[in-house]
């Protein structure tokens, strides 16, 4: 067995059903041996969206996602959806080729440092020098991708070992990383300490984050929340933990959350902070909320605990095993008030929108959308002002929300989508990008026309940089620099180039019966809207 048939078999065993790839020379040892195998491949039309595709796949279906690219360029251009998997803890093993081991060092041809590269955006990476040693790596690789706090793993592997002959195949049935053991169970001292303080308190608030949705924690959260009738609210990446109508979810927190989901921050006596960072997006001054409040941090990365505001209670393991643990105590809490209060909010502090009838109404276009889109369907946002008013705005229901929160993508939404819609074939998928973010990633129209990957895509086409000329507009008195798109590209004509559907809405008088037509079918369809360009989010 050669070592490229050595990486496939180990990817067999893995249960691995795509990789989302580019190939090249330093890699064909690779793509060559996978044709022996029933693992599907997917050639995506730049590396960047073979990682966010893969993604997509990890995020839907609870499993690690596969990519494998090239050296050089290939490795290098994988680099920011590496990136934006670590940021938001996105479960991948992402294989790269190299050029052979002798040369390494010498500058040759598409030879690129990519381990070092990556270095910061990994939780762990190998160079592999021994053929031998694939079986253990790779082994490694997706125990630590999908343990712990999730991330991508990284395996670098010289073309000459690609082509080595190993001794003997044996995959490891288990594994053991003196360095790396993870904490699961949170120390029931600390969850009876949480129950204590949960008792005494008046107005608690659950924060939930991404971490939450990764642990598969959703259904023992909202169980933990309803038997003791503490509300919640949510960070960009927590959003789905709870359904939107939920009558104890008050919405996302943030620069751009809900007024009233950040009042619930700013008044609580006792924080839940499970599953998120406790970062500048979710709380710009952490130390100014955590006066007088209980925190209680809960995270499965002790790292994160402590690193942007001081817990009260520091509580390290996975989100649902605690939350289990935390249902079996009885807290005998009376929030009534509290949840009475925040419901006033609710309905008092709902941004209200005028917006210029001559357009399609953002807000009102995806609350219409959510509203008739399938029970568990995946939305996947962009990054832009087309994800902000995803935010505020999409209802789920029993579904998924994807985006790229902690790095803040371009051009993830559409390749995000293949990889779910891969996933879970049967689900209703739809990427809901702006004029900007689609061209960043407008190339895998390719890709969903290759391997019929029904994906349904809207535009929201504002012929901005919205998000940009938004900040240009209050920071610098509409003095826009670099942020028009003009009308560019004719989406029309781009949808008939690739034989895809398109269709078209002006305003939202026919918007009932488009988005009817829109989601009909389980067939890719392009759906431009136009957006005021100076329409903004709040």
């Amino acid at each position: 067995m050669l070592g490229a048939d050595a990486l496939v078999k180990c990817l067999e065993l893995e249960g691995t059903k795509y990789v989302f790839g580019y190939p090249g020379v330093a890699i064909c040892p690779f793509y060559n041996s996978i044709l022996s195998s029933d693992i599907k491949t997917i050639l995506i039309r730049t590396e960047q969206n073979a990682a966010h595709a893969a993604s997509g796949y990890a995020r839907v279906s609870d499993s690690v996602g596969v990519c494998a690219v090239t050296s050089g360029p290939g490795a290098t251009n994988v680099i920011t959806g590496i990136a934006t998997a670590f940021a938001d803890s996105i479960p991948l093993v992402v294989i790269t080729g190299q050029v052979s081991s002798e040369l390494l060092g010498s500058d040759v041809f598409q030879e690129a440092d990519i381990t070092g590269a990556v270095e910061s955006f990994v939780k762990y990476s190998y160079l592999v020098r021994d053929v031998n040693d694939i079986p253990r790596i790779v082994k490694e690789a997706f125990h630590i991708a999908c343990t712990g706090r999730k991330g991508p793993v990284l395996i670098d592997v010289p073309i000459d070992v690609q082509n080595a002959e190993l001794k003997k195949f044996a995959y490891p049935e288990s594994v053991k990383m003196r360095t790396y053991k993870p904490t699961v169970k949170g120390n029931m001292v600390q969850i009876r300490k949480v129950a204590e303080k949960l008792a005494k308190a008046k107005r608690p608030v659950i924060c939930a984050g991404g971490g939450v949705i990764l642990s598969c924690a959703q259904d023992s959260l909202r169980k933990f929340a309803d038997k003791n009738k503490i509300p919640v609210v949510s960070t960009m990446m927590g959003i789905g933990v709870m359904p939107t109508k939920d009558p104890m979810y008050f919405g996302m927190v943030g620069n751009n959350g809900k007024p009233y989901a950040n009042r619930a921050m700013n008044e609580a006596d006792l924080i839940i902070m499970v599953g998120a960072r406790v970062a500048d997006r979710a709380i710009s001054q952490p130390d100014l909320i955590m006066e007088n409040t209980v925190l209680i941090h809960i995270d499965v990365d002790p790292a994160e605990i402590g690193k942007n505001a001081k817990p009260s209670i520091p509580l390290v393991g996975d989100a649902r095993h605690i939350f289990d643990d935390l249902i079996s105590i009885d807290i005998n809490g009376n929030y009534d008030s509290w949840i009475n209060s925040l419901r006033v909010y609710r309905q008092s502090m709902e941004p209200q929108r005028e917006p210029d009838p001559s357009y399609v109404d953002p807000a009102g276009f995806i609350t219409l959308l959510s509203e008739k889109m399938k029970d568990n369907a995946v939305y996947v946002a962009d990054v832009g002002q087309n994800q902000i008013w995803s935010c505020a705005y999409h209802i789920v229901k029993n579904g998924r929300f994807l985006t790229s929160g902690g790095m803040g993508t371009m051009g993830y939404s559409i390749p995000a989508a293949m990889g779910a819609k891969l996933a879970y074939p049967k689900k209703q998928v739809v990427a809901v990008c702006g004029d900007g973010s689609f061209q960043m990633s407008m190339m895998e129209l390719a890709t969903i026309r290759q391997y019929d990957i029904p994906v349904k895509i809207i535009v929201l086409k504002n012929r901005y940089l919205g998000m940009v000329r938004q900040y240009q507009h209050f920071k610098y008195n509409d003095n826009y620099s670099v942020v028009d798109l003009g009308d560019l590209p004719d989406l029309s004509k781009m949808a008939g180039a690739y034989g895809i559907r398109f269709m078209k809405l002006s305003n939202m008088k026919k918007a009932d019966s488009i988005i009817d037509e829109f989601l009909e079918n389980d067939e890719s369809v392009i759906l431009e809207c136009d957006i005021d360009p100076m329409d903004l989010v709040h």
